[in-house]
C-alpha cells in the first residue's frame, strides 16, 4: 500500500445562492478590491493508504458522493498526491529544523 493525500474541494454550483461569498465580496469591495465574482468552497484533505493513485481517487470520490457533497447543489473536485514515506518526512523535517 502507498500513502496518499486526497484533496476534495466542494463548492456550490453556479446559480445556487452563496450568502457567505456574497457577504465577503461586499466587504472586499468596501475595502477597495475590485472583483467580478466570489465563490466559497470547503476543502477536505484525507490521508489514506491505497494500491494506486487511481484507487485513492476512487475512494475520495466515493466519500464526496456519499457525504462531503450534495450532488443537487454542489460540485466537487478530487486531486490525489502521493505522500512521502515516513523516513523521508523525518529526514526533511530534520533538514528544516537547522
Amino acid at each position: 500500500m502507498t500513502a496518499y493525500t486526497a484533496t476534495v474541494t466542494v463548492s456550490l454550483k453556479r446559480g445556487v445562492l452563496d450568502p457567505e461569498a456574497e457577504t465577503t465580496q461586499r466587504a472586499l469591495e468596501r475595502l477597495g478590491f475590485e472583483l467580478e465574482s466570489l465563490r466559497s468552497a470547503d476543502r477536505y484533505e484525507v490521508d489514506l493508504d491505497a494500491e494506486s493513485d487511481a484507487a485513492a481517487a476512487d475512494r475520495a470520490e466515493a466519500m464526496a458522493e456519499r457525504l462531503l457533497a450534495n450532488p443537487t447543489i454542489h460540485d466537487y473536485e478530487v486531486t490525489v498526491e502521493q505522500r512521502p514515506a515516513a523516513s523521508e518526512s523525518a529526514e526533511t523535517a530534520e533538514g528544516h529544523g537547522q
